[in-house]
Formats: C-alpha cells, sequence, structure tokens
C-alpha cells in the first residue's frame, strides 16, 4: 500500500473516463499521486468510477467493487469510495449491500470526493476542464454537453445523467486550445446526443458552429464526431464537414433499428423513410463519410419479421462501422414500466451473432476496396513487429487499426516491395502517409 497513492479505475464509456481524468488532475494539484487503471493497483485509497448503462456493465461495476472491497477486509486498502453512473441511479441501494466502501459519490461530484479525501472544503484549482489525460498525449476526448432528453424506451442515461445540458461554446473552445498546448491533435468530440448541442443554451442547433470555429484553431489536426442522432439532425453541419480537411469524414450515428414498427416501440421519433433519408443526405454531402452506427435487437415486441427486415437493411445500407448489442431491461425505463421482455436471453444473442456475421461481410468487402490506396494514417503505439496507426475513418479502440512491419531496428521501410527508398523509425502521435497493401480482418496492413 503506497501513502499518498490514489488508484483510480475507470468503467464505461469516454464520457466517463473524462470525469476521471478531471478529477485527476484536482486530487494531483493537492498533493497525491493518481495511476489510472493499473494492472496491479497499490494505493492507500481506490476510487472506481462506474457505469450502470445496461446489466453487463452494472454487473462489471459490482464486481470491481467487490474485489476492492475485499482488498479493504485483507487490510491492503485504507479508503474505498465510489462514483459515476451507477452509484448516482442507486445511492441509497448500494450502502446497505456493499457497507465496506467508505462513500458514494454520484456522477457529478467531483470536488466532493477530493474534498472527502484532503479533509476539508475546497474551490476548484486552476480552470474547471483541465484534466490529467490517460489517453495517448496526440489525442483525447472532448465532452461538449451532459445528459438527454430523448427519453427512448429502453435506455437509462436520461434517468442517470438528466435534462441536456450544453457547455458553452467559449469554454469549449477554450478547453480546445488548452488541449492543443498540451500536445493534442486529435479530438473525439462526444456527448449523448450532439444533434442537440446548442438549443438549451442558444435556441438553435449550434454544433456546426462549433466544429467550424474548432477546426480554425491552430494545432487541431483532427476532429471526429461521436454520438449524433437521427431525429432532428442538423444539416447545417454536413457542409462544415465537407469543407474543412481537419474534420474526419467520419459520423458516429445511433441508429438501432429500422423497422417502423420498433422505432415506434423504441421511440425514436423517426421512420424508415426519413432515418434512411438523413444517411442518404450525410453521404451525399459528404462524399467519401465513413458511417458507424449501433444497433439493437431483442427489445420487446421484435418479431422475426421486425428482425429480418434489419438484416436485409444492413445488407444494403453497408454500413461502414457497425456494433449491435442486445436488449437489456432498466428499472425506471418505460418500456420496463409498460412492455414485457418476452424474447429469451439466447434468442437475443443469436440475433446479435446472426447481424455481426452479416456485418464482417460488409466489413471485408469495403476493407477490399481500401488496398492500393494511399492514406494518412496518426500513429498510436509501437509493438514487437509493428506500428499501429488509424485513418481519419477509424476512432481509437472501436474501429480498424493500420500496421506497418518493423524491421528488425525498429526502422520502417519506405516504398513498395522492390521499390525501397530508404528506412525510417516513426514517431508515435505523429501523422504519415502510406499505402494500404492488404486487410485482413479488420486490420489494414500498410507500407510507408
Amino acid at each position: 500500500m503506497k501513502k499518498g497513492e490514489i488508484d483510480i479505475i475507470t468503467l464505461g464509456c469516454s464520457k466517463n473516463l473524462v470525469d476521471a481524468e478531471r478529477l485527476m488532475r484536482q486530487l494531483e494539484l493537492v498533493g497525491y499521486k493518481c495511476v489510472h487503471d493499473s494492472a496491479n493497483p497499490r494505493g492507500e485509497i481506490a476510487i472506481i468510477n462506474t457505469c450502470g448503462f445496461i446489466g453487463d456493465a452494472k454487473e462489471e461495476s459490482i464486481d470491481v467493487i467487490l474485489q476492492f472491497a475485499a482488498k479493504k477486509t485483507k487490510g491492503e486498502l485504507h479508503k474505498l469510495y465510489v462514483m459515476g453512473c451507477l452509484s448516482q441511479r442507486y445511492r441509497e441501494e448500494l450502502p446497505v449491500e456493499i457497507p465496506e466502501v467508505d462513500q458514494w459519490f454520484g456522477k457529478f461530484d467531483y470536488m466532493g470526493i477530493v474534498e472527502e479525501v484532503k479533509g476539508e472544503r475546497l474551490k476548484v484549482k486552476g480552470k474547471g476542464y483541465e484534466r490529467t489525460l490517460t489517453t495517448p498525449k496526440h489525442y483525447a476526448y472532448l465532452k461538449i454537453a451532459e445528459g438527454c432528453n430523448r427519453y427512448c424506451s429502453y435506455c437509462a442515461i436520461p434517468l442517470i445523467t438528466g435534462r441536456f445540458t450544453s457547455r458553452s461554446m467559449e469554454e469549449i473552445l477554450d478547453e480546445v486550445r488548452w488541449l492543443v498546448s498540451e500536445g493534442v491533435k486529435e479530438f473525439n468530440v462526444i456527448a449523448q446526443d450532439l444533434s442537440s448541442y446548442g438549443i438549451d443554451l442558444y435556441g438553435e442547433h449550434r454544433l456546426a458552429q462549433l466544429v467550424d470555429k474548432m477546426a480554425d484553431i491552430a494545432g487541431v489536426e483532427w476532429i471526429r464526431l461521436h454520438y449524433t442522432y437521427p431525429t432532428d439532425f442538423p444539416y447545417d453541419l454536413l457542409p462544415v464537414m465537407a469543407k474543412h480537411k481537419n474534420v474526419c469524414k467520419y459520423m458516429d450515428i445511433a441508429l438501432q433499428h429500422c423497422s417502423d414498427n420498433m422505432l415506434k416501440r423504441m421511440h425514436r421519433h423517426i421512420t424508415r423513410e426519413e432515418q434512411d433519408a438523413v444517411i442518404a443526405r450525410i453521404r451525399q454531402e459528404v462524399p467519401g463519410i465513413c458511417i458507424r452506427t449501433t444497433l439493437l435487437v431483442g427489445h420487446p415486441g421484435e418479431t422475426e419479421e421486425d428482425f429480418n427486415e434489419l438484416c436485409e437493411w444492413v445488407k444494403a445500407m453497408k454500413f461502414e462501422r457497425m456494433g449491435a448489442f442486445a436488449y437489456s431491461e432498466e428499472e425506471g425505463t418505460y418500456a420496463a414500466k409498460h412492455y414485457t421482455d418476452d424474447i429469451p436471453q439466447e434468442e437475443k444473442e443469436r440475433r446479435v451473432d446472426k447481424l455481426m456475421a452479416i456485418q464482417q461481410d460488409i466489413s471485408a468487402e469495403l476493407l477490399r476496396t481500401m488496398v492500393g490506396k494511399k492514406l494518412r494514417v496518426l500513429i498510436d503505439r509501437e509493438e514487437d513487429k509493428y506500428y499501429i496507426g488509424r485513418t481519419e475513418y477509424d476512432s481509437p479502440e472501436v474501429d480498424c487499426e493500420v500496421l506497418i512491419e518493423k524491421t528488425e531496428s525498429g526502422q520502417v521501410k519506405m516504398g513498395n516491395e522492390g521499390q525501397n527508398s530508404g528506412v525510417q523509425i516513426l514517431e508515435i502521435g505523429e501523422f504519415y502517409t502510406v499505402t494500404i497493401q492488404k486487410t485482413e480482418d479488420f486490420d489494414l496492413y500498410a507500407s510507408l
């Protein structure tokens, strides 16, 4: 047990990660050393930042809390605190179930944790957006809003995080400038619903204006957008994406389903025809864009006909990136109150597997079209045999990677086979132009 050291464990999404990074910065400013997601936690204090989105995530959070509770019982840990979505949602029940935790905090009270650890009343030191980055220093997540107003039937996020609340554009742009000064080049813009940015503050969509201003900041090399919403989509964003070279031709837009029956039951407030029109317009106005989406199967009332329609739709739409997950009943949601969870778990999993098998074939087909193309790649890390990077079409940790083979001396050959024009050592966090040579599953192999 290391005195003055705090282990912070972050579970769940990148929005949680930003919260943990802000907490770490404040703890470090009052004299503590913070270690994030250590494989061998040894600090005298542990803080677990939990996820409470779906059943599997809640189970993982509980398991991790119990592991650290056991360490505390054995005397291997002095204090244990829990924060995040799970404790925000189950603030009354959890202390009874796991009394080993010294104190439970919600999702938004990270300064409460700092005060508890330090034992005195404190104000935020520095700028509130400053944080200790846990990602490689060349990229960061940029959270521009909290909460959600959509209230989809299956989703507990609005119950946990509350109403959609935009951050001011001025503060976000200040944070971008600060992150650039820290060495960040790639900005992954996140919120539960990017499409709604600005409506609560300014009375109108402001995402396009924000992205436009971000793109003009010196040092911003890539801007990537995560979690737009198809209903009431801000179309003025598309010319901005097409205009700026440093706005990645990439959009993460959660569609969930295509059947009109399911879209209605899910409270998506959109029809298949309207949803298809959104995708068509995005692809038309931003040629070559990579669309990532997420689909939900096994929602109450999803018939075999609905699912078959979804499968045929995925084949027709040919999404560049796609994930799927099975419905999980969440307390307090409309679906939990008004629908019966009537599809067996095995059937839900079968549907996920079938959908992902379809997508795997589509992905392989689309990746093969990349062979021979010259692309700009950002190098994330170095492994034994390869430098690993990403194109503008790939988000960290969830999308494809580009592998560039190294020589035994750690250098990279330049030029095509038989036409080498020297060697070079690549730098992590730098951009290089590569030629895609071959594809394999979800990886691209390239030469410099």
